[in-house]
């Protein structure tokens, strides 16, 4: 009778873990329910559009630029980039299948370089240092004077995509600090009634006036 016992006993015993190793080869959903929580389905990836014909032509014409040469991949990138004011994902998956390199590394140097973006940008870029220098000098005001008049903050950009508001560590012109860098434009010993003035005048000029 104890015999019998001791052996019903370990068999009781395994049974739950016998249940977890059969379980585990079902999948996370299996390994949820034996945990009590529900299995979350996995969201497929949205479909990357093909480029249009006009767009596969500007492509082309980036490309052959630089000789189709995958050394110059951060020269189409800034080239992409300036044509787009960001890098547009289909065009990123389009060069690296024609350049027959891995995405990951468009990824890596699109992330790298601060001239670079993966997100839409407005028309115009306001860029204000945070450097040491301009920081003492007021920059924390210049930035609260853009959010404030266009409802942004630093890193978001407008509603009608006209303007982009970013900051920066350096720009190595602490001299005229504090600074703003407008569209490439430098703006020194700024104030934020002088910075309401420029942005006003902005749209009106146009990024390239």
């Amino acid at each position: 009778m104890a015999d019998g016992t001791r052996t019903t006993t370990k068999r009781q015993a395994r049974g739950p873990r016998a249940a977890a190793t059969a379980g585990a080869g079902k999948g996370r959903g299996a390994a949820g329910a034996l945990l009590g929580v529900p299995a979350m389905p996995l969201k497929p990836r949205p479909a990357i559009p093909a480029l249009a014909p006009e767009e596969r032509a500007s492509l082309d014409a980036v490309m052959a630029r630089y000789g189709n040469d995958p050394a110059s991949v951060l020269a189409m990138l800034q080239d992409i980039n300036d044509l787009h004011n960001y890098l547009p994902r289909h065009w990123l998956e389009e060069l690296a299948a024609r350049l027959k390199i891995p995405r990951t590394r468009l990824y890596r140097v699109a992330t790298f370089f601060r001239a670079l973006s993966l997100e839409p940008r407005g028309r115009h870029i306001c860029t204000v240092c945070i450097g040491t220098t301009c920081h003492v000098r007021g920059a924390p005001k210049l930035i609260d004077k853009v959010e404030r008049d266009l409802g942004i903050k630093a890193g978001e950009t407008t509603a009608d995509m006209q303007m982009t508001l970013e900051t920066v560590g350096c720009v190595g012109a602490c001299a005229l600090g504090p600074l703003v860098v407008l569209d490439g434009k430098y703006h020194g010993h700024m104030t934020p009634e002088k910075l309401g003035k420029v942005l006003k005048k902005t749209p009106e000029e146009g990024k390239d006036n």
